[in-house]
């Protein structure tokens, strides 16, 4: 079982996650930017990280998600919601659908990740009445954020690249 990881990041939440990931997996598993992902059809198993940008995978993870056909895919991501939240199991399953055809997902991690203080500042620009305005339960959640992802995270990233990789070998008959 060949396994890659293969990531988007702009905050350097993911490129965490992803490093604990890779770690995770045997030696020499190499780690590539989703832009710079290039042939990987000599490889079984793709771990596929993104950051959730509007509920889904971010765009560059996207086009790297497109290009990935018939492989078993273990995905994991960030998002600044609670990682146990409608959102972010909504997040995973768009994210999923972003995958080319006949693509079997092993697996699925996310985490919280810090919030880009961009966004947060755009986003303490919204009126009130805003579905995304600034209020004490989403300034709780920034800061619950701010710290992650944390050791914990990235141990439960490694377990489940280690979990997801037995997973894959069992079902190629490995």
């Amino acid at each position: 079982m060949r396994p890659v990881v293969v990531y988007s990041s702009k905050t350097g939440n993911t490129k965490k996650v992803a490093e604990a990931v890779q770690a995770a997996l045997p030696e020499g598993t190499p780690i590539r930017l989703a832009p710079e992902m290039s042939d990987i059809s000599d490889f079984d198993l793709v771990y596929m990280g993104y950051w959730v940008d509007r509920g889904t995978a971010d765009e560059a993870a996207r086009e790297a998600m497109a290009k990935i056909t018939g492989k078993k895919v273990a995905l994991f991501a960030t998002l600044g919601a609670y990682p146990d939240s409608d959102h972010a199991k909504e997040s995973l399953e768009k994210g999923a659908a972003c995958l080319g055809a006949d693509c079997d997902v092993v697996g699925t991690f996310i985490c919280q990740g810090a919030i880009d203080p961009a966004l947060q500042e755009r986003m303490r620009q919204f009126p009130p009445d805003h579905p995304h305005a600034v209020t004490p339960e989403r300034l709780q959640r920034w800061k619950d954020a701010s710290t992650r992802p944390d050791e914990e995270d990235c141990a439960n990233a490694a377990s489940f690249a280690r979990e997801t990789f037995a997973k894959a070998e069992m079902l190629s008959g490995g």
